[in-house]
């Protein structure tokens, strides 16, 4: 008995076995856009602290997008490229101002982190601030549908705002 039910299950086997794929199916998109920015106003050195993080694949497209150039993140020996264009990219779709003054902000660098891409970026030092006022706009060369959460937190307190493209304001009173 236990050869005849054995002897299908080789038959499909062999013939199934054959039409499996021998490459794995491609990596599908993620249905949704987001990114997130957290800014956090450090008293003890009077600066601001930022970390963007995005989906690393999205975000590989939008570098290509905007300067037309290779992009591999994961590449460590692109690793130089990688952060001119970034920095260049975060400048112009990240602006911070306290207070009503435009706030420079320094790139320190990226890391991957599962499939997602995190960005640090600090200011110089300022004065204790009250009003902080940000475009986000990261992104938004790539999806129309694009979602960016900001969080600030200034003194221990924290304000989140989601900002829904073509939107990219957020200002927070502390």
């Amino acid at each position: 008995m236990g050869g005849f039910i054995f002897k299908p299950l080789l038959y499909c086997y062999i013939l199934l076995g054959q039409l499996a794929p021998v490459k794995p199916a491609a990596k599908l998109p993620h249905p949704i856009h987001v990114s997130t920015s957290n800014i956090e106003y450090n008293v003890k050195d009077n600066r601001f602290e930022v970390i963007c993080t995005v989906f690393t694949d999205d975000f590989e497209a939008a570098l290509v997008k905007q300067y037309h150039a290779k992009t591999d993140l994961n590449k460590t020996e692109m690793h130089a490229a990688m952060d001119a264009l970034i920095k260049e990219y975060i400048a112009a779709n990240l602006k911070l101002s306290a207070d009503n003054a435009p706030v420079k902000l320094n790139y320190l660098g990226f890391e991957i982190n599962r499939g997602s891409t995190d960005i640090y970026l600090e200011s110089d030092k300022l004065p204790p601030v009250k009003k902080v006022d940000v475009d986000a706009s990261l992104l938004y060369n790539l999806f129309d549908d694009q979602i960016n959460i900001v969080h600030i937190i200034v003194n221990g307190v924290r304000k989140s705002e989601k900002v829904n493209y073509p939107d990219k304001r957020v200002e927070q009173v502390f």
